[in-house]
């Protein structure tokens, strides 16, 4: 891509990791700013740090063919839900700054973005000690395997085969090897990577061969299937932002969105997304796409917050999903000092002894920013989920738009 592109992705040549480093700045309705103590013991919101600009990384290697999905039997239309770009390891962006879907005269970027050819800023983890204590998990139900868990897969099919395969979930054709395990996508698809179609497409049809193998592989929201589905159903019709006008299409676009993906979406792809659940629980896990509260605001149980947000996708009110998508764009509730309590509200509404969570890369969970040389040394070093908030909360999203790693795991984590 070549720098000063407003679109991330949108142009007709081969795709490349297109994440911005704007995805990971808090837009100003998800901020949720990061307070410290004066010397009076007021508090006082820190000021916001911009990432550095990031490298530009190889070409994607060309994905795996593999059989199309299954025939899903027709439902009626559910109109599809908005969602916002990733906040920042950071705390919130400037006053100034603009969100990515404020509407800006055609050719001009919004006030703030920073086009980039690559995606986002590498990390140095560093030696962090990580806890990996299993929880005390639910029996498992009868008969049915081991439980799996994958995190954020943005279009990156190449390494999702991969990483399944290396599970032993798959076979070298794709095809469901597992069993009667269970397996849980916790959501994000699509944007930033080169086929996030095809990436919808294997998930659906592995959803049919692990039924048919006595196992089962299932999906769950992710707040880029809201923002995918809000451009295709509502383009540019203009939502309240809470920040001035914004519209889906130009936040999709500005987040990774790929018109490859855009082309090749269809009706039985749109169904799918709008039928996927916001959280579940399996063994003892809570497992939900981000690391938000913001699930308490749609009901008092799992099955009222996955009515109400179906309920909203099926209503078609631009604005009722957009304000959908931004809450569900939240991130960072379990990192701080107050994280174990935001945890422990959501287990005891929703049950559960541990969250499970993808969307904040685990790299910007840890707070370590590198340089911008991507030598191998500051390349981020994601080996496995990170487990914190005093042991309550599992991060999934290895940073595979980073150059990290995407994470498909065994629950519970051993010891």
């Amino acid at each position: 891509m070549v720098e000063g592109s407003m679109t991330q992705g949108a142009g007709q040549g081969p795709v490349v990791r297109t994440a911005t480093l704007r995805d990971f700045r808090v837009p100003p309705y998800a901020q949720v700013p990061v307070r410290s103590q004066t010397p009076e013991g007021q508090e006082q919101p820190q000021p916001p740090q911009a990432p550095p600009q990031p490298p530009q990384a190889p070409p994607q290697p060309h994905s795996p063919q593999l059989p199309p999905p299954p025939e899903v039997p027709p439902v009626p239309s559910i109109p599809p839900v908005p969602q916002t770009p990733p906040p920042p390891a950071q705390p919130p962006a400037p006053s100034h700054f603009s969100h990515p879907g404020d509407a800006v005269p055609e050719g001009e970027f919004p006030d703030g973005y920073t086009p980039t050819e690559r995606d986002l800023p590498v990390i140095s983890r560093g030696d962090v000690p990580r806890a990996h204590t299993a929880p005390e998990g639910s029996p498992v139900p009868d008969g049915l395997g081991p439980l799996y868990v994958v995190g954020d897969v943005h279009g990156y099919l190449d390494e999702l085969f991969a990483a399944l395969a290396a599970q032993g979930l798959i076979d070298a054709d794709g095809r469901w090897a597992a069993g009667n395990a269970r397996l849980w996508f916790l959501g994000d698809f699509t944007d930033r990577g080169p086929d996030g179609i095809g990436v919808i497409d294997l998930v659906m049809r592995l959803s049919a061969e692990a039924a048919a193998a006595g196992g089962y592989c299932k999906a769950l929201m992710g707040n880029h299937e809201l923002l995918l589905l809000g451009a295709k159903r509502f383009s540019d019709t203009p939502v309240n932002s809470g920040a001035g006008t914004a519209t889906f299409q130009a936040a999709w676009l500005l987040n990774g969105g790929q018109k490859n993906d855009m082309d090749r979406l269809q009706d039985v792809h749109l169904q799918w997304m709008a039928r996927l659940d916001a959280v579940v629980e399996e063994d003892g896990h809570l497992l939900l796409h981000s690391d938000t509260t913001a699930y308490l605001e749609y009901g008092s149980t799992i099955e009222d917050v996955n009515e109400t947000v179906h309920e909203i996708l099926t209503r078609n009110d631009a604005d009722e999903c957009w304000d959908l998508f931004r809450k569900l764009t939240k991130r960072f509730a379990f990192r701080d000092e107050a994280g174990p309590q935001a945890v422990r509200e959501l287990l005891s509404t929703y049950g559960g002894s541990r969250v499970v969570h993808g969307h904040s890369p685990i790299p910007y969970l840890l707070g370590e920013v590198g340089t911008e040389d991507g030598e191998d040394g500051d390349r981020p070093v994601v080996e496995g989920p990170h487990v914190y908030a005093d042991g309550l909360a599992i991060a999934m999203d290895g940073g595979v738009t980073m150059a990290g790693k995407l994470l498909v795991v065994r629950l519970p984590l051993p010891n």
